[in-house]
């Protein structure tokens, strides 16, 4: 690996920062996530323009700038550092990915090229708040014990959504998906749902517009205002496989022959999220680490400035090591999300036991990187004293973001627990660890 930057990589991270900074204070994040959209859309349509933020890493066949995964992370760093609500973690880190993966000619022909000019914006609906466990960050204990690799859309018996198809009507989705990160504005949305009824159910990715017939959005009230959330009710809502393939068709018994046709999708759309989610542990990553590193950054100036006993209280010492600790935690986790976006890059498109290196780094940078952002937030709190902790103050937004991320991607020790069982440390596989041989005394 190559750790010095090129200066074309340079370039994105400077022009991004400079951008953000004139455009994206503290006054205007809290400004823009109180729009309908929860974002400022023409700053949006403005990075589409001039860095090309939404397509920066789709191909340029597509309108795309035609980066990759390092690139990527470092606008995901820069976002973070700004606390930019945007729909940059639902369109260029979740959506568009997969549709450039999983999706046919045809739809990446009409889709790519909007997303990549800022026109159209998307939403992944995953069942039951299980986005970590269908990305294949945490929970693979089902594959284990001989479940269903797609067990996080619950099976077919409770909640989630279903998919019918309806003769010459098509494709139908019924059911209700919560935390759907940007769902409320999204002009598409990519929904996980069950064909083929309860005993031989498959999970199949399906495209549904936004305008569609019979879909209710529904904003939530979430913790971090700059990662608005929505509640998406499908309600006989017509929908096409990502990829034209889900089984079933005109003619066929949508309650057998669907499900005997819907391998093929469903195993596309399984192993497509759990590949999407070994590149979005490395986004994820690197911008919680440009959320930790504002904290610190703003949380040194502050304790340089507050004096108390007629000297600024960052001369203490008990300070000095506070803010060291989390700089150190800072950077560690920068590393390691630098390092998991590179093993991503390398290990895209190949077969190789690279994938499972870049998904075990991913894993473990993104736990890292959520523990230094917490880390951070909660001493951005502390160290500037009373007014820290009045609710208003800015450092409640990276607190509530180092909050809200753990929730929704972590908890990290599952994180760490994932990635330990891929690499087979506490179980059968070439890495595992032998238990210890008890010795009698």
């Amino acid at each position: 690996m190559d750790a010095a930057f090129t200066e074309e990589q340079e370039e994105i991270r400077r022009t991004l920062r400079e951008l953000l900074r004139e455009r994206s204070d503290a006054d205007a994040v809290k400004a823009a996530v109180r729009t309908a959209p929860g974002h400022d859309v023409s700053l949006w349509r403005l990075l589409a323009r001039g860095p090309g933020l939404p397509g920066l890493a789709l191909p340029e066949t597509y309108g795309g700038v035609g980066c990759g995964p390092v690139e990527l992370a470092l606008a995901c760093e820069e976002a973070g550092r700004a606390l930019l609500p945007s729909p940059l973690l639902a369109t260029a880190v979740l959506g568009a990915p997969l549709i450039a993966r999983l999706g046919t000619d045809a739809q990446r022909a009409e889709l790519l090229p909007r997303i990549a000019e800022g026109e159209l914006t998307a939403a992944l609906a995953v069942p039951g708040g299980a986005l970590p466990e269908a990305l294949g960050l945490t929970g693979a204990g089902a594959e284990a014990a001989g479940g269903a690799r797609d067990a996080w859309a619950g099976g077919g018996r409770a909640g989630g959504v279903q998919a019918r198809h309806d003769g010459e009507a098509g494709w139908r989705l019924y059911g209700q998906v919560e935390q759907v990160l940007d769902g409320h504005s999204a002009g598409l949305l990519l929904v996980a749902a069950r064909t083929g009824g309860y005993t031989r159910g498959r999970t199949v990715l399906f495209v549904v517009r936004g305008d569609a017939a019979g879909l209710i959005r529904t904003r939530l009230t979430a913790l971090d205002e700059t990662r608005p959330q929505a509640r998406v009710q499908l309600r006989n809502v017509a929908a096409e496989p990502l990829g034209g393939d889900a089984g079933g068709g005109p003619g066929r018994d949508a309650g057998r022959d669907t499900d005997r046709g819907a391998g093929g999708g469903a195993e596309r759309a399984v192993d497509g999220l759990v590949r999407l989610g070994t590149s979005a542990a490395a986004q994820l990553a690197a911008e919680a680490v440009g959320v930790a590193d504002a904290a610190l950054t703003s949380t040194v100036a502050y304790v340089c400035e507050r004096e108390q006993f007629g000297r600024p209280i960052g001369s203490f010492q008990a300070v000095k090591h506070r803010l060291a600790d989390v700089y150190v935690r800072v950077q560690a986790a920068r590393s390691a999300a630098y390092y998991a976006a590179w093993a991503t890059g390398r290990a895209d498109g190949s077969d190789r036991s690279d994938d499972n290196e870049a998904a075990v780094a991913g894993g473990l940078a993104l736990a890292q990187a959520l523990e230094a952002q917490r880390a951070a937030a909660a001493e951005a709190v502390q160290l500037h004293g009373g007014i820290g902790f009045t609710w208003e103050h800015d450092a409640h937004l990276a607190f509530k973001r180092a909050a809200s991320d753990e929730l929704l991607f972590g908890p990290v020790h599952r994180l760490r627990a994932r990635a330990a069982e891929r690499e087979g440390l506490f179980g059968a596989g070439p890495h595992a660890v032998a238990p210890p041989t008890a010795v009698a005394v």
